[in-house]
């Protein structure tokens, strides 16, 4: 098995990447997804976040009502730690479990938008970062997402740098090109992950 991280800046199209290496045969576990499922209703999640926010947290089915809760975490840093340590555990923890159900010869891509600014490059076997220019990163938000130019440029100027990003990079993917191009570009990524998936069956 071939652990790999995969990042990038917001609006440098990760989630497009993910996509396109899902369809060549990867094993995708996406942080995003698993961090709204760990939280969903009747879970334990969810009762340690509104334990420790309070009902107001909820929308009226039930359900986390995340608008709110991010109005209260976002602007303050110790309540956004808090919550992270409520969440994050449950994250790892089911990351796991999908990597360890997946085949002994899979390369298994864990899609983690916030790899560089938690320090996680060291828990995989190696890191693609998908890389954009800023101004790509601000044309899509702002045209593809609908978000107001200043919105935009507070998400980004909240990640790493650029130059962050790129400093963990085993394996970087310029996304500042068509998408036949990107396309192509992942196919011989995939390839060399593929073998380097089966190069390590081989020695084990």
């Amino acid at each position: 098995m071939l652990t790999v991280g995969l990042t990038g800046g917001i609006g440098a199209g990760k989630s497009e990447v993910s996509r396109l290496l899902a369809e060549c045969g990867a094993v995708l576990i996406d942080a995003d997804r698993i961090a709204r499922e760990v939280v969903e209703p009747g879970t334990p999640g969810l009762a340690a976040v509104v334990d420790a926010f309070g009902e107001e947290v909820l929308a009226e089915d039930g359900s986390l009502d995340r608008p709110r809760l991010g109005a209260i975490v976002f602007g303050d840093p110790e309540k956004l730690a808090q919550l992270n340590s409520l969440v994050h555990p449950l994250v790892g923890a089911r990351s796991r479990e999908l990597e360890h159900a997946a085949p002994e010869d899979a390369v298994v891509v864990h899609d983690v938008p916030l790899l560089t600014e938690n320090g996680l490059a060291g828990m995989y076997d190696l890191v693609i970062v998908v890389d954009a220019a800023p101004g790509t990163q601000l044309d899509r938000l702002v045209r593809l997402r609908g978000m107001t130019e200043e919105d935009a440029r507070a998400r980004m100027a909240a990640q790493a740098t650029r130059d962050q990003r790129r400093e963990i990079a085993d394996i970087l993917i310029d996304n500042d090109v068509p998408l036949p191009e990107l396309r192509r570009r992942v196919h011989e990524v995939w390839e060399d992950l593929a073998e380097r998936a089966r190069g390590r069956v081989g020695r084990s």
